[in-house]
């Protein structure tokens, strides 16, 4: 199972945010991932973000989480200023291994949670060897795309 989240400017961003006090891309969101079982959780922090805002979208074997965190607006000053407002975004390439058809998300005291279980051709499964007539031993047995039903065999 394969999870790409690797961002070479992450650092550079950072400190640029932290000298400059700007930075000109969407701020990363924090995010935990792993394997449960036959199905991949990862799990984005996201406080203060309203769920209206968050926009989740698979697009071939890439995640994309979108939100954003409005600015507040009224008569107040700001005495600290250290978390990002703005719009936040994370992708992540996910392995061919995962049936994303089936992903399933919810949003509950902040924490984004993303469910993706794993294919059914992903999973181990057990082959049965049958018997054969003496002499011959079955090998394999599948359908030809017409589906015809094929017996190979070898003999012994």
């Amino acid at each position: 199972m394969l999870i790409r989240t690797s961002d070479p400017f992450r650092e550079l961003d950072r400190l640029a945010t932290q000298v400059l006090g700007t930075s000109t891309r969407p701020a990363v969101m924090p995010m935990d991932a792993w394997r449960e079982g036959d199905q991949l959780v990862v799990e984005f922090d996201l406080p203060g973000v309203s769920r209206d805002s968050i926009d989740l979208d698979v697009e071939r074997n890439v995640l994309t989480v979108r939100a954003e965190r409005l600015a507040r607006n009224g008569d107040w000053q700001l005495l600290a200023g250290e978390r990002t407002r703005g719009s936040f975004s994370r992708q992540l390439v996910l392995g061919d291994n995962l049936d994303l058809d089936r992903l399933e998300a919810t949003y509950d005291d902040g924490v984004l949670r993303v469910v993706v279980p794993v294919a059914e051709r992903a999973k181990p499964r057990k082959i049965t060897i049958g018997g054969g007539r003496p002499g011959r031993t079955a090998v394999t047995t599948g359908e030809h795309h017409d589906g015809d039903t094929v017996e190979s065999t070898a003999r012994s």
